[in-house]
């Protein structure tokens, strides 16, 4: 519909009392689109819409349009601004085939006006006719035909040319313009008619389909069109039987299936004014399901079979069972089944409500046997192709592997039970034609193993002193050095004089349990060659050799020195117990500023402490209180302080106080230092002058005397050296010493400030935690 011809339909439904939710649904109904209502809501809304008296300017507004048509503007725009709420409801989802051509928004069957007008289109009343006029004379004539079926001409009159077509029409007009227009009667004057603006038909679409009624169309409007515009047929309708009456009589018969599997239009009739579309409900739907390419329903005429179905389902599938296909039947009291054989597809006639299954193939091979293990290629092969006998399926495989075993194979074939039976043949003595081949069945399985596989044959495993120590496969005549070799060879200081192959046990046709489950080959090389009678030693099996480490072999071990020492930085261990004065010693000894007593010694962790620590810590963490430093954020070195008394091991070589040194050790000897810290709780933390003599007290006076909090029972002090101690009366006070005065502990708080502020003395003077714990015990 034009968009005038959309206003006055919306005007013309008013009139006769519609409400605007039955318009809406009409409009949609008749091929409006919800793009056209937006247009037109569009133009409404600027004020240049046509509202059939005069058109609105965008200057006026609405105001214009209210009321120039009163009433009608009001309903037309609540219509045109609700367009979804008019658009008809989709019909229900089925699984008809063809039903949902005629409701999909995607397809619209209508027709091209944009052609030349059909030679069997006849003109009638609403038709514009435009009649071209040129040479001697000439004129251009627009005339639309009026309902009595004529057009008005100046001097001429009315001229009748209603149920013409277009090639008698222009022969009509030529007949009656040769007394007006001069040259027409000898050919001077042309005279050319054509088709201008259409008019619209009416049809009339009754039956199953989804909104019937009475709709206008374009002339050019064909059966397929009208179906469209009436929503599609419904679940009930037939889309075989579909029928076209003119004047009382039937003009054409609609068989959609025809269309739509094989592309022919012969039913899809152009429409004329009046003409009524019948749409019966269907009289035979079957469902075909299973494997077939399309399972729905279809619609069969009374004429056609279960091979029709079958076709119009696409077909079977590839996975289909052929043969037969199942027909389930409503008889009127129960169900009924029936086998129906492929013989019959084309003569069996079904019934409506019949449903056909089409079953599926079994999952198994009816000429397969299969060959596994130790061949060339292994796999499914299909029996009587070439295949009939063992040699033969061996032959299809390439032969067999090298590894294989051919004194023993095993045959699996099934039963006529299906059950399993296995049968040993010499496959060595088929192959060579000492034994008779053996025929083949279907699904037989013939199974070859490996040497490998009959008789365990485990890999070497080397250990110890080698480049690539690991487990390496086996092979015959293995000897210790070969592996060694295979290893990538004996690393710097690997020991020449034990060499240690362990063998596993192995007695077949032991009956008791023995004590001993190994045995141990010891072994000495020399330039990598073994050393004796033994030189021809063969590995077997899950034999692991062990070479091991020369006890005179040590890598080079660093220690460092720094501070006031002659010749200070790292030196190598020369002996395994070492000790500190001789250090010193190679260093050139000590220098004059050196302070003895605050020398210090740094130890790095062995693994083993290393995972002590880190236990201690987990247990740590679970049993932390709230009130608790987070044991998370505690920074743990790899290094640790080894409290010593330098000036005692230097006066007593090789005593107690002189102790050994370890690989990685760093000693550092201070300058003189003539200060004493103070901190913890006490009123002005400080660091003072060291003075002979002074007591503990004396230097917490010089700090201003205890804090509040101070727990003086608590406080200890740490020496230079590492060494730690509990502050009492007459606990010496020493150059470089820090005493620390602990709070007691708040029981509604803990002190952040403050316990920071200890574990960051304690970092600094590279104490470790564990001994401010033991102060604490």
């Amino acid at each position: 519909m034009t968009d005038d011809q959309v206003v006055q339909y919306v005007k013309a439904q008013m009139a006769l009392g519609k409400s605007e939710q039955q318009i809406g649904h009409e409009l949609v109904a008749k091929g409006v689109t919800p793009e056209q209502v937006k247009r037109l809501k569009a133009k409404y809304d600027a004020g240049t819409l046509e509202t059939g008296d005069q058109p609105v300017t965008a200057g006026e507004g609405r105001s214009r349009a209210q009321r120039t048509t009163g009433e009608t503007s009001v309903v037309f725009e609540d219509v045109i601004q609700n367009p979804e709420a008019n658009e008809v409801e989709p019909a229900s989802v089925s699984k008809i085939f063809g039903h949902n051509v005629f409701n999909s928004r995607n397809l619209t069957f209508e027709p091209n006006e944009n052609v030349a007008t059909p030679q069997d289109y006849r003109l009638g009343p609403g038709d514009e006719v435009v009649i071209d006029i040129w040479g001697v004379s000439e004129d251009h004539l627009r005339s639309t035909i009026s309902p009595e079926g004529s057009i008005m001409i100046a001097q001429l009159g009315p001229i009748y040319l209603n149920g013409m077509t277009i090639n008698q029409a222009n022969d009509h007009i030529r007949s009656a313009f040769s007394s007006k227009y001069s040259g027409v009667d000898n050919e001077a004057t042309d005279i050319a008619v054509t088709l201008g603006q259409m008019r619209t038909i009416q049809v009339n679409i009754m039956g199953e389909v989804s909104t019937p009624g009475t709709y206008r169309l374009s002339p050019f409007s064909t059966v397929f069109h009208a179906l469209y515009n009436a929503g599609g047929i419904n679940d009930i309708g037939s889309l075989r039987n579909v029928e076209v009456r003119r004047n009382g009589r039937k003009v054409a018969d609609v068989d959609i299936y025809d269309f739509l599997f094989n592309g022919n239009q012969k039913g899809n009739i152009r429409l004329q004014e009046g003409d009524i579309i019948m749409v019966p409900p269907y009289t035979q739907l079957v469902n075909v399901t299973g494997n077939v390419k399309r399972p729905m329903f279809y619609e069969l005429k009374p004429s056609e079979t279960l091979g029709n179905a079958i076709e119009f389902a696409g077909g079977f599938s590839g996975d289909a069972y052929t043969e037969m296909v199942r027909v389930a039947r409503q008889s009127g009291k129960e169900k009924e089944l029936y086998n129906i054989a492929q013989a019959e597809y084309d003569s069996y006639r079904l019934n409506d409500g019949d449903i056909v299954t089409v079953g599926t193939i079994l999952d198994r091979y009816s000429n397969q046997v299969e060959l596994r293990g130790a061949a060339m290629r292994p796999g499914l092969f299909s029996l009587g192709s070439g295949i009939s006998t063992i040699r033969d399926l061996i032959r299809s495989a390439d032969g067999l592997a090298e590894d294989a075993y051919t004194s023993r194979a095993m045959l699996y074939r099934e039963a006529p039970d299906l059950t399993l039976v296995a049968e040993s043949v010499d496959l060595g003595a088929i192959l060579n034609g000492t034994a008779p081949d053996v025929t083949l069945k279907r699904n037989d399985v013939l199974i070859i193993s490996s040497v490998r596989e009959i008789f365990d044959r485990g890999g070497f495993s080397i250990r110890g002193s080698v480049a690539n120590p690991g487990t390496y496969p086996y092979a015959e005549n293995t000897s210790i050095e070969d592996l060694i070799l295979t290893a990538g060879g004996l690393l710097e200081g690997a020991s020449y004089a034990k060499v240690d192959v362990s063998r596993r046990i192995v007695d077949p046709m032991s009956v008791t349990s023995d004590a001993q489950i190994a045995r141990t080959y010891t072994f000495s090389l020399k330039d990598g060659l073994l050393l004796g009678d033994d030189n021809e030693f063969v590995l077997q099996p899950y034999d692991i050799v062990e070479v091991r480490r020369s006890p005179n072999y040590v890598p080079q071990q660093f220690i460092e020195i720094a501070g006031e020492v002659t010749f200070a930085g790292g030196y190598v261990l020369q002996e395994r117990n070492e000790r500190i004065s001789s250090f010193i010693k190679r260093a050139g000894g000590l220098t004059p500023e050196a302070y003895v007593r605050g020398a210090n010694l740094m130890r790095k962790m062995t693994e083993e402490e290393k995972a002590a620590r880190d236990e201690t810590l987990r247990l740590a963490r679970g049993s932390a209180g709230e009130d608790s430093i987070s044991i998370g954020k505690l920074q743990v070195s790899d290094y640790y302080s080894v409290g010593i008394d330098l000036e005692k091991a230097l006066a007593n070589p090789g005593s107690d106080d002189d102790i050994v040194l370890r690989a990685d050790d760093r000693l550092f000897v201070p300058g003189q230092i003539s200060t004493v810290k103070i901190s913890g709780d006490v009123m002005v933390p400080n660091t003072v002058t060291y003075k002979p003599g002074l007591k503990i007290k004396d230097y917490i006076n010089l700090a201003g005397g205890y804090g509040d909090r101070a727990n003086k029972k608590r406080a200890f002090i740490v020496y230079m050296n590492g060494m730690v101690a509990r502050a009492k009366k007459n606990t010496p006070i020493e150059p470089g010493c820090q005493i620390i005065i602990p709070s007691k502990p708040d029981k509604q708080a803990f002190d952040w400030t403050k316990a920071l502020a200890i574990a960051s003395t304690l970092g600094s003077l590279g104490t470790m935690s564990a001994a401010v714990a033991t102060m604490f015990k």
